[in-house]
């Protein structure tokens, strides 16, 4: 799912409970080695977890000094981030 020359990380169309390993280990990586992009544009459904771990990860790269981005969000996934009440989180790392 990611991408070392970039540090894209392509997120899947369900992000859920089984998935979240995969993408936790692809962001551990990218976060120490420089600007990670999230596209996140084929979400179809998130896991609050998921969501939580997303904002984890941000903070990480913040504290590495390194941007964290998430590009085009989906409708599901941007649903999903205010129906939590987490619109404030993410804010900063949305684009597009």
């Amino acid at each position: 799912m990611s991408t070392k020359a970039d540090n894209t990380i392509a997120l899947p169309a369900v992000i859920d409970l089984d998935s979240l390993d995969g993408i936790r280990d692809g962001l551990l990586d990218a976060i120490e080695t420089g600007p990670v992009t999230i596209a996140a544009s084929a979400v179809e459904r998130v896991s609050t977890n998921a969501l939580f771990m997303l904002i984890s990860a941000a903070e990480t790269a913040r504290r590495n000094h390194f941007e964290f981005a998430i590009e085009q969000p989906s409708a599901a996934m941007t649903c999903a981030i205010e129906r939590l009440g987490l619109g404030a989180q993410f804010s900063e790392m949305m684009r597009g």
